[in-house]
């Protein structure tokens, strides 16, 4: 598995204004090449590469590498749309690899290239984030964020073989509460929607004005709301995984994959529903799990909160409200987000194949 180690470069202040400059030329350098790939049509990477590499190299003092990945750059911003012209920010972000960027963990110094030649510079990560990058691999993006620069590197990691579960957690997500799973755990969307809440009313306000101190602070409180929600689902995701780990469990999570196209919101709930950042949750558990040799399968989401866990009748009218669940057929009731995570634990052990059977036919 390939993962991303973040790590925030200390760079005196000629290093620091060396850094800007370097990001600044790469930049200008990605809209001459983009120029010239609009301008002849030419948007594949060999292309790209025959038609400016040269003309980078002479007219931005980049070196060879940094002038191919210039071009690669330019190229995959096209995969996206070719209907639009590309620009680049002065400050957008560069790629290195192995050749222009060596790291130095004895000593917590990364070697990279800049316009002038190599700059050993220092660097500052947490103990993960130092094991991990004993497993670099591949390409290290040079990030200029809030006045700081960091380096986020893609390291190998080790898979566990998964286990055969028994019994799964069944995990429903929502967003309301963000998930709930089939022991009763209950991970609240409170915070998480107040932040939200706030921050939009903050954002229209600031908006309304107009002003150049208004448009500071929204710079500033951008991307707030968004690392808070990260932050969140990662600690959500550590707790579910190491949950399903010590208990021998897989986990069962809802195939949420279109639900805003699927699903109708009133006008009230559409903010939420857009800010509803399920897939996010879903993929931190599926690589922790990976890690953790936990086996996570995805179930049919239909009519997990309607269906009766007792009797197995499935109404509408069993679904009371947002939290209420009581069956019309036999009277049981409970959370509503529970009764979905105990529907979604036993979907998953009633159609997922025991993998030691799998593995056995492949044999």
């Amino acid at each position: 598995m390939k993962l991303i180690a973040q790590v925030k470069l200390q760079p005196t202040k000629e290093q620091a204004e060396l850094l800007s400059q370097t990001m600044q030329r790469f930049n200008e350098a990605c809209n001459f090449i983009s120029e010239q790939a609009w301008e002849n049509k030419q948007f594949r990477r060999v292309d790209l590469q025959k038609l400016t590499y040269y003309d980078v190299k002479a007219q931005f003092g980049l070196g060879a590498q940094s002038a191919i990945h210039a071009i690669y750059k330019v190229s995959d911003a096209y995969k996206i749309d070719k209907r639009v012209k590309r620009e680049f920010r002065p400050l957008g972000s560069i790629s290195y690899d192995e050749r222009i960027l060596a790291w130095r963990l004895s000593d917590s110094t990364v070697n990279i290239w800049t316009l002038t030649g190599r700059a050993r510079i220092s660097f500052v990560c947490g103990e993960r984030q130092r094991e991990m990058l004993k497993n670099f691999d591949g390409q290290a993006d040079l990030i200029y964020r809030n006045g700081e620069f960091y380096l986020h590197q893609v390291c190998n990691a080790d898979d566990q073989d998964i286990t055969d579960p028994d019994e799964f957690l069944g995990v429903d997500m929502g967003v309301a509460n963000i998930a709930v799973d089939n022991d009763k755990t209950i991970h609240q969307g409170k915070t998480v929607k107040s932040v939200r809440y706030r921050h939009r009313q903050l954002r229209q306000k600031l908006q309304t004005k107009q002003t150049k101190s208004a448009r500071r602070r929204l710079k500033k409180l951008s991307g707030k709301e968004r690392r808070f929600a990260t932050w969140t689902n990662h600690n959500i995701s550590k707790t579910i995984v190491a949950k399903a780990k010590d208990t021998d469990r897989g986990i069962a999570l809802e195939d949420l994959t279109h639900i805003r196209e699927r699903i109708t919101a009133k006008k009230p709930q559409r903010a939420a529903l857009s800010s509803w950042s399920f897939d996010q949750l879903r993929t931190f558990i599926e690589y922790k799990a990976q890690l953790s040799g936990v086996l996570v399968v995805m179930v049919d989401p239909r009519n997990t909160s309607r269906q009766c866990p007792c009797c197995g009748h499935i109404a509408k009218a069993n679904r009371k409200n947002q939290s209420k669940f009581s069956c019309v057929s036999c009277g049981f009731s409970g959370l509503a987000d529970h009764i979905a995570a105990v529907n979604i634990s036993r979907r998953a052990s009633v159609t997922t194949p025991n993998i030691s059977a799998i593995r056995a036919t492949l044999l």
